[in-house]
């Protein structure tokens, strides 16, 4: 299960400009290894009209960066759509970064339209950053910040696992054995009982918001050389105020479960 986040963006025209992120040559070179994926970060750097000479951190301000991956549309229109849909409404993102930057804009002057003395400023910090890479995965983090009056802001990580072979994103399905489901949940909650210190019998009703209080595994996770990493973002399981959980599985509980020769393969021992 994926978390949906509401957060709402508006339509209006507000210019847009997107720049090359400032990677020296060598630098960007030193991201990709022999057999790897080539890539530069880009980012966007827009402030509202009110901005003034005030410093970001005192202004609406939106912020994105993000990689572009050398002769690869498919995964860079994939890291798109996961930015995109980061804090859309109902599933109903952005065609474009540069869409949800005007969006976003747009959404604050009708803000100050409503309040035009209201002090209060919005932010959006996005990222897309290559996690690592090997010769057949590129595994990235997509994340970021929003915020648009309230009392908090959102935030929320997801991550693209890219299969560079068969130019896809993975699955846990790709990953795994048919009827692997079972099996690996009860492997995870052991994991997670432990980690959250309960025990095996400890009811999950009082503190964790799983549905009927049972335990469940979500699908958003990134391949490490030492085990799947899950993330639970806030409100997922835990009230905002808890942030973010984290959960490891590494490979050898579940290396009977895994379907041989894929990206994961080097990693069992």
């Amino acid at each position: 299960m994926k978390t949906t986040y509401l957060i709402c963006f508006i339509a209006l025209s507000f210019t847009v400009a997107s720049c090359q992120w400032g990677v020296p040559k060598k630098a960007a070179e030193a991201t990709t290894e022999h057999d790897t994926l080539a890539y530069t970060y880009k980012s966007v750097h827009e402030r509202a009209a009110d901005c003034g000479n005030k410093p970001d951190s005192g202004c609406t301000v939106v912020k994105i960066k993000y990689p572009v991956f050398t002769g690869q549309q498919k995964l860079n229109d994939s890291v798109v759509r996961n930015l995109t849909s980061l804090f859309a409404m109902d599933g109903r993102r952005d065609t474009s970064i540069e869409l949800m930057t005007k969006n976003f804009l747009k959404s604050y002057t009708d803000f100050k339209k409503t309040d035009p003395r209201s002090a209060m400023y919005f932010d959006l910090d996005l990222y897309a950053t290559v996690l690592f890479q090997d010769s057949s995965l590129t595994a990235l983090g997509v994340g970021g910040y929003t915020f648009q009056g309230g009392a908090h802001g959102s935030s929320a990580t997801f991550f693209i696992n890219w299969d560079t072979k068969a130019n896809k994103n993975i699955r846990l399905d790709d990953l795994f054995k048919p009827d692997y489901h079972d099996q690996l949940k009860a492997i995870a909650e052991k994991l997670f009982r432990k980690s959250e210190k309960l025990n095996d019998t400890a009811s999950l009703a009082r503190d964790y918001f799983f549905k009927d209080n049972k335990f469940a595994l979500n699908d958003n996770f990134s391949v490490t050389p030492t085990g799947l990493k899950f993330v639970y973002n806030q409100y997922e399981i835990k009230p905002y105020a808890a942030g973010i959980t984290t959960l490891v599985i590494p490979y050898s509980p579940i290396k009977s479960l895994l379907r041989p020769n894929t990206v994961v393969a080097k990693y069992i021992k």
